[in-house]
């Protein structure tokens, strides 16, 4: 049996309270680790394009205010 499976049968026989828990933890674990490859790629160039494209269309009105 694989760790994931694994993990998949322990998440499912968790308490609801406990489950609770796990999803917040879970939730704001993904989100640090979401962070760190966002500027993990930025730093490495990897958004360059995406942002030149945005300041192109903005240049040309493409854009609207937020």
């Amino acid at each position: 049996m694989t760790r994931v499976l694994q993990l998949e049968q322990q998440i499912a026989n968790l308490s609801p309270e406990e489950l609770t828990i796990f999803r917040q933890w879970f939730a704001e674990f993904d989100a640090e680790r979401w962070d760190r490859q966002i500027e993990a790629d930025a730093h490495a160039g990897k958004l360059d394009a995406l942002a030149q494209k945005a300041l192109r269309d903005h240049a040309v009105g493409k854009s609207t205010r937020l």
